[in-house]
């Protein structure tokens, strides 16, 4: 009887530990490529969990399958950067509550000898004539992410068709993936800027044109509608919602740097 009694006093320890773990709230986040790999979430996310004790657990696909996770309901927040793929998605009734967060910007990034001479370009749309022009190597992300969507918007406004372009490459992932393959190959990409901060494989790579106001990135925060699906966590989901908008979580994302350069800039605390 003692001896069963002094292993229940030492089990009791793990027992409470194995409750607590299963009763902590937490949220599935579908978001974005560039707020993982930029390292703003390993910043971010802790800060959150202490202060609320929920849990967010990260999904990082591009804006499109972001999207498409919360259409599916298999997350319960999502963060993005494709304001017209956002607006559809609350349009169709599959998210709420939509709020503006932060922006950074997209710069193009490429060989430094720059053969195509972009660096001297007047705008984004000659940028991508120029390269086109130049049948210099570019890398598409190519998956449906909010930086393959502007890039199509900018091949658009050139008119030009990428996909008939002799240098012309899909990735097929995400930004970091897609950088390694730029630095590999010498060739051009659109990058969003935080990804690139942090980004350290760059070779022969430089950024080498910014500053064109097409070139803005706003990401976009909304709840996965409940209506829609039942099991979507309402209360944790707008708990997360609601701090990341606060004073407090926009001080955080403000605060985020890498060697003291400001990744995202908040919008919905001025």
């Amino acid at each position: 009887m003692a001896n069963r009694l002094y292993r229940l006093i030492l089990l009791l320890p793990m027992l409470l530990a194995l409750g607590t773990a299963r009763a902590q709230e937490s949220i599935i986040l579908s978001s974005t490529t560039s707020t993982e790999q930029s390292g703003l979430f390993g910043f971010l996310l802790p800060r959150f969990e202490a202060k609320t004790g929920i849990k967010v657990k990260v999904v990082a696909v591009g804006t499109g399958q972001a999207l498409d996770i919360g259409r599916r309901g298999d997350a319960d927040v999502v963060l993005v950067h494709d304001r017209a793929a956002e607006d559809k998605f609350v349009a169709e009734g599959f998210g709420i509550s939509r709020r503006d967060v932060m922006h950074n910007d997209f710069i193009v990034v490429g060989p430094k000898e720059d053969p195509a001479k972009v660096s001297q370009a007047k705008d984004v749309v000659e940028v991508m004539r120029r390269i086109a022009a130049s049948q210099a190597p570019f890398v598409s992300r190519g998956d449906r992410s909010g930086t393959h969507a502007a890039e199509l918007r900018f091949w658009q406004a050139a008119g030009l068709n990428p996909n008939a372009l002799k240098g012309y490459k899909e990735s097929g992932s995400g930004m970091g993936p897609t950088l390694n393959m730029a630095a590999a190959m010498g060739a051009y990409t659109l990058a969003d800027r935080g990804t690139w901060l942090a980004f350290k494989n760059r070779q022969g790579l430089g950024p080498l044109f910014m500053g064109d106001p097409r070139l803005f990135n706003p990401y976009g925060i909304l709840l996965v509608n409940p209506a829609r699906h039942a099991h979507v966590k309402k209360g944790p989901g707008m708990k997360f919602i609601d701090w990341l908008v606060s004073a407090e979580g926009q001080g955080t994302i403000a605060a985020y740097r890498i060697n003291g350069e400001q990744l995202f800039f908040p919008d919905a605390v001025k």
